[in-house]
């Protein structure tokens, strides 16, 4: 049948070939054929290609497959196919001909072993020999949950790709993990079988035409936007997905993920970077737009638990148990609804507020990005006069319309007293001005308001995209990895956090409104006492607690509390050493610990004493100081550039001199320890900070190593068994010689290494942590309750 029907040349209105396409024959393999996702978009996808690229001068086979045996299976994929339907504007009789084609042209396989996927590549090649076909390439779409992705990617790979000098293309659907340890395993497993650019992965929102045309719209609106795209400017920046359904018959998906994974970190967060990134020069250059998102994602501040507020609607607890085998008394604190705040430290954005809104069970259904401009303007007329022009004192902004709400179609819309933007005729058309309908309180009159020529499904859209071999509209393993680094911390503050509760629909009213406050946001209006969780399992407010370990003070608390606290008691001690002797000598740890403390001070501690103070390193990586990898580098962009220390009090490492890394005859250490000599008295430094190691190093000081454990207080090279492996740091005599050392420990993967701590004696050579004893000065820990108790 296929072979007959491959024979057949259908002439339906000549086509352009695609640029940088070849000729040839492409098969397009769906897995989970036979599921949600493919029976309401993909299949209706996958025709819509066909209908566009019948007469490129590519052919086509369509192969649908499940786990489901070949005739139940078949059965359920031609009741889907036979849905199928074309686009009001296509003339009936071509539609019909080319639905009848595509049913054709498509087949059912059950793919479950091994030997399935060899059969199916024996079934491509002997039709493309008998057709006397040379292959274009093979599109496999995973349209199956993520834990199936390794199992097949190696049948894939083992039997199953097209022959060189063909394409592979594998389209892989979110979840793609479920935080950063995640994904990185998940990355690495399908980095085993297929290349960078073989991969195309899925997020819908980048083919949704508002959303795909943000960049383009910037490109060629540079000369109105360059000069007012910046935080003297903008206001404020808000993407938002409002949903009015509830999550009832998918509650085992969204215990796992809630709504920041499901929504926020990948939807939202794709949208933002699209209107906060630096322009590419070229903005259809994959790699350009990859690494220009990498930049703003490193300018971005680390959220803590003050950055969102969390809500879930009133019923989904029960909806949990009554879908789900939870124990009785289980209380959810999955998320449903989410408000996010997001700050840039770029040049560009600082001090302007990013706000990231989604949830479930709200009023409406709308999605948009929304740029709202500062109005400096002051206009004497009356509201009258005013309203009859386009007066310099209504709100200014740019609208990014996802669809749905009061519009209900995708649309971009400029305030017609900013500027008549540049839109491209052949895929936007100007709307006609309207009066009778409101956005953000504002009559559409008051808008240049545009939308597609063709409104375009979202999954059409990226399917097309994914034939043409566009990548810059998917997520590399890069972009991905980022962005789970950003939200991951978040995530961890946030499970135990109990959500607002919150009725639903329109009866949430003023509930769930909330303000930004110090840096933060918090809900507007006190929880209503009925909808409060009564089982009182999960107080949200833990005070830290005070007590001993290993003969030393102990504070502990929630991660957030904890670093609120340590923040608090480090001003306490500048303040009390620059009153005693006029200044401050501070020696800091790198790594990933102390990143929402460095914040904390930068944000919150206006009244440090950076001006009397000296910042030192307690260790550093043998890399430039300008290398992501430098502690130095961090420090800098999370506290120095932030704070007012003067510039010949910051010290950090000579780890880089005469354009060689950490050589000893170059004497970087030994200058180091002179320099504290010199400017630190007694070589006694008023604080150190410390950090743990899972393996029970500190600083960089590692378990079995003769470096810096005993001897001379000085400055030493060591060996890290993790790359890079040279560093150079404070021994731990010297560390010792401190007036006050405070640990800082955080996270349930520094649980085994802290229990441990609590039970053994002083033995550094195994774990120098437990070698640090201040002589005659005060040794504190700073341990979260995840460290602490698991």
């Amino acid at each position: 049948m296929l072979g007959r029907v491959l024979c057949t040349v259908l002439f339906v209105g000549a086509l352009p070939s695609p640029a940088g396409a070849s000729q040839g024959h492409i098969s397009v393999i769906l897995l989970g054929a036979t599921g949600d996702l493919a029976k309401k978009y993909l299949w209706q996808g996958l025709f819509q290609l066909y209908m566009d690229q019948v007469s490129s001068g590519h052919s086509f086979t369509f192969h649908g497959a499940a786990l489901a045996a070949l005739e139940p299976g078949q059965r359920l994929m031609f009741d889907v196919l036979k849905k199928l339907s074309c686009p009001p504007d296509e003339a009936p009789n071509r539609c019909a001909v080319l639905k009848d084609q595509f049913l054709k042209l498509s087949q059912y396989h059950q793919l479950k072993t091994a030997e399935n996927y060899s059969a199916l590549n024996r079934e491509i090649e002997t039709l493309l020999r008998q057709e006397g076909l040379e292959e274009a390439g093979r599109i496999f779409y995973f349209s199956v949950p993520p834990f199936a992705y390794t199992e097949i990617a190696g049948h894939i790979n083992g039997s199953c790709r097209p022959r060189a000098g063909a394409w592979l293309r594998v389209v892989l659907e979110k979840p793609f993990g479920h935080d950063l340890p995640s994904a990185q395993q998940l990355a690495a497993q399908l980095a085993g079988f297929f290349r960078e650019e073989e991969m195309y992965r899925v997020d819908h929102y980048l083919g949704k035409q508002a959303v795909a045309h943000i960049l383009p719209f910037r490109d060629q609106n540079r000369q109105f936007l360059d000069p007012i795209w910046n935080w003297h400017h903008v206001e404020r920046v808000e993407v938002v997905l409002k949903e009015t359904v509830d999550a009832k018959g998918r509650t085992s998906f969204y215990e796992q993920y809630g709504v920041i994974r499901d929504v926020l970190q990948n939807h939202l967060t794709e949208a933002l970077m699209f209107l906060i990134m630096e322009l590419p020069a070229n903005v259809s250059s994959a790699q350009e737009v990859v690494q220009h998102k990498l930049q703003a994602f490193q300018a971005l501040w680390g959220l803590q638990r003050s950055s969102a507020v969390l809500g879930q609607y009133q019923a989904y607890d029960s909806q949990v148990q009554e879908e789900l085998p939870e124990a009785r008394g289980y209380v959810s604190t999955t998320p449903t609804f989410a408000g996010v705040l997001i700050h840039s430290h770029s040049p560009r954005w600082e001090g302007v507020p990013f706000l990231l809104t989604s949830g479930k069970a709200l009023d409406e259904r709308v999605g948009y990005a929304r740029v709202l401009f500062r109005n400096r303007a002051y206009c004497p007329q009356s509201g009258t006069l005013r309203d009859a022009g386009h007066s310099q004192c209504k709100p200014k902004q740019i609208i990014f319309y996802f669809g749905h709400g009061a519009l209900n179609t995708p649309a971009v819309l400029v305030s017609r007293n900013l500027f008549q933007p540049v839109m491209p005729k052949d895929s936007w058309k100007e709307a006609g001005a309207r009066s009778d309908l409101h956005i953000f309180g504002q009559p559409l009159s008051d808008f240049y308001m545009y939308s597609p020529v063709k409104e375009r499904d979202a999954y059409s859209v990226l399917i097309s995209h994914i034939y043409h071999g566009r990548k810059d509209f998917f997520i590399t393993t890069e972009n991905l990895l980022a962005s789970w680094a950003f939200w991951t911390p978040l995530l961890d503050s946030t499970s135990r956090q109990p959500p607002r509760l919150y009725p639903g629909g329109v009866e949430n009213q003023q509930l769930l409104d909330f303000e930004m406050v110090a840096e933060g946001v918090a809900f507007t209006l006190a929880e209503p006492a009925e909808l409060l969780n009564p089982s009182g399992q999960m107080p949200s407010d833990f005070r830290a607690i005070q007590s001993k370990f290993r003969q030393s003070p102990l504070v502990s608390a929630w991660a957030e509390e904890l670093i609120a606290r340590l923040a608090s008691d480090m001003e306490e001690a500048a303040l009390r050493s620059v009153a005693r002797s006029g200044q401050f000598h501070l020696a800091l740890s790198g790594g990933s610990s102390p990143v929402g403390l460095f914040q904390r001070l930068a944000r919150h501690h206006h009244g440090f004493p950076w001006q009397h103070s000296h910042v030192w390193l307690v260790d550093e990586r043998c890399v430039p100081l300008t290398d992501g990898e430098s502690n130095f580098q961090g420090l800098h962009r999370h506290l120095l550039r932030h704070v007012r220390v003067p510039y010949l009090n910051i010290h950090p490492m000579p780890v880089h001199l005469n354009r060689r890394l950490c050589v000893e005859e170059d004497g970087g250490a030994q200058l180091y320890a002179k320099d504290i000599v010199a400017l630190v008295a007694n070589a006694s430094f008023d604080l150190v900070l410390l950090g743990v190691g899972t393996d029970g190093h500190t600083a960089s000081l590692f378990p079995r190593s003769e470096q810096g454990l005993e001897g001379a207080p000085t400055v030493v090279l060591t060996e890290s068994p993790v790359k890079p492996h040279q560093r150079m740091s404070l021994s731990l005599p010297l560390i010792n010689r401190a007036r006050q050392v405070f640990v800082l420990v955080l996270g349930k993967g520094k649980h085994d290494i802290t229990t441990l701590l609590s039970r053994v004696g002083r033995e550094p050579s195994k774990w120098p942590i437990s070698g640090v004893s201040p002589s005659s000065g005060q040794l504190v820990w700073y341990v979260d309750y995840e460290a602490l108790l698991g």
